[in-house]
């Protein structure tokens, strides 16, 4: 058995599970956390290789759903409606899938958790740069250039400056190590790469729970010299937004919404997340 850090938030009421994106960790979820406590009990668990959870090799997703499921034993859930940002997004609808009984999810919201395959024009540019970034070892100024880059978005400094330390390993020298580490991060791109190899349309085939996808309202802007990734982004965005479409005009558990924020949105819009998690799960049945 392989437990996951977590960190309970408390509260009363139906169960949520939080998960957060890759490379990222359970801190990112503190702002909206402490809003869905007033009517929620909130679990939020950092995925196998980020924040303080062991590290998983293989990274596959089967394996990952196993221990959050072992994870939700040793805390108490037996039940619970489960959230995740981008990769956790990804996760969140797997885990559903796979636990219709033992530590059930009564169902899941995905926050803009989707992948190209690697057919998808553009697809290799993206992913040239995401291997370039995978698991290096950053500066010392790391803690003040995600800072910095953050306040493009209207996060506070403050709270950019915790989750990025939350989402990284400080280092004897003062520089740092980002997480997942190089190995489980490619391992990781190519579980994604695997699940999405069809498309949206076929990965969410057989899924009969409740479920909420969200797409972001507004797309990252560009970093400078990477303005083909604008273009990118947009293009994949339509094509999953019609996907969707026609995925829950025909499927009734489905459904399909769109918030005003970057993909960032539980850091960007907090107050907004937590606002569209709260209104879903009081519209569940029973």
């Amino acid at each position: 058995m392989t437990l996951l850090h977590a960190h309970d938030h408390g509260g009363d009421g139906p169960q949520l599970v939080l998960l957060h994106g890759y490379g990222r960790s359970l801190a990112d979820w503190d702002a909206s956390a402490a809003l869905l406590t007033a009517r929620h009990r909130v679990l939020a668990v950092d995925l196998p290789g980020h924040g303080r959870s062991p590290s998983l090799s293989p990274w596959t997703i089967p394996a990952v759903v196993r221990h959050i499921a072992d994870t939700l034993d040793a805390h108490g859930v037996p039940e619970a409606v489960v959230v995740g940002h981008s990769l956790g997004g990804v996760v969140a609808v797997e885990y559903a899938r796979a636990n219709p009984g033992r530590a059930r999810a009564r169902a899941a919201v995905n926050l803009d958790g989707f992948w190209w395959g690697r057919e998808y024009p553009g697809a290799d540019r993206v992913g040239d740069g995401l291997l370039a970034s995978a698991g290096i070892i950053a500066s010392r100024e790391y803690i003040a250039e995600k800072i910095s880059s953050s306040a493009r978005f209207g996060i506070p400094a403050d709270r950019a400056e915790a989750t990025a330390r939350a989402a990284a390993r400080p280092l004897p020298d003062g520089t740092w190590q980002t997480l997942p580490e190089r190995v489980q991060a490619l391992e990781l791109f190519g579980e994604l790469h695997r699940v999405f190899e069809r498309g949206v349309t076929s990965w969410l085939d057989g899924v009969d729970y409740p479920l909420l996808v969200v797409q972001a309202g507004r797309q990252l802007p560009p970093a400078s010299g990477m303005e083909w990734f604008g273009e990118f982004s947009a293009r994949f965005a339509q094509g999953v937004s019609e996907e969707l479409a026609a995925l829950s005009s025909t499927r009734a558990t489905i459904g399909v919404d769109r918030i005003d924020a970057t993909h960032l949105m539980n850091l960007e819009a907090p107050e907004a997340v937590a606002a569209l998690v709260a209104a879903f799960v009081r519209g569940l049945p029973g």
